[in-house]
């Protein structure tokens, strides 16, 4: 993919264009859980800009068989999110259980645009809501919210913006901006503010 961009210069983008593909790929791997999708990502480096790449995921997650779709999802439930209060943890709990008796797969939302204080409420809605759908529009709308997930992770990713809940191990080559870069201080996993309960 050549070309020139006009945006600003990433240096997270610029390392992934370079490393090596497995390293491209277990990155990706941390954004959404579809080796097919990963694979295809890394293949076609570089890309001249976050957009172009960005573009490309959502692009290869379309491309997902039903069983990546499934595979993808069902990863998501390692990324459990805490809450202090017991009330609002079980009813966390009850709503995943109706929802994942109903469609067969965790819940995802992408609430990159929400703030931290509107989260619990928001995935609350989202599921009492989604819980109406038939099962072949949710999963339709699940497809959408893990590519909202993973193009926020990837975001992240290339900004050096890591997160807490999943944690990942980056090798020395990693991608992120480099010790030299104050968003550097977390080498974690990209997050992404969702839930998926």
């Amino acid at each position: 993919m050549g070309g020139t961009s006009t945006g600003p210069r990433l240096p997270g983008l610029e390392r992934f264009n370079t490393a090596p593909a497995e390293v491209a790929e277990n990155a990706l791997l941390a954004c959404c859980d579809s080796l097919r999708w990963a694979r295809r990502l890394a293949a076609h480096r570089p890309y001249p800009d976050l957009a172009s790449l960005l573009a490309a995921a959502d692009e290869a997650a379309y491309d997902l068989t039903p069983d990546e779709l499934h595979q993808a999802l069902a990863a998501e439930s390692a990324h459990q999110p805490g809450t202090d209060s017991r009330a609002a943890a079980t009813a966390l709990r009850a709503a995943h259980a109706a929802y994942e008796s109903r469609f067969g797969h965790v819940f995802v939302i992408c609430l990159d645009d929400v703030a931290p204080e509107e989260t619990l409420d928001q995935v609350l809605a989202g599921i009492r809501s989604r819980l109406n759908n038939d099962p072949e529009d949710e999963r339709v709308q699940a497809a959408e919210e893990l590519r909202g997930v993973a193009r926020g992770r990837i975001s992240r990713l290339l900004h050096g913006l890591g997160g807490s809940p999943m944690a990942y191990d980056w090798p020395a080559e990693g991608i992120g901006p480099g010790p030299e870069s104050p968003e550097s201080v977390d080498s974690g996993r990209p997050d992404s503010p969702y839930v998926q309960v």
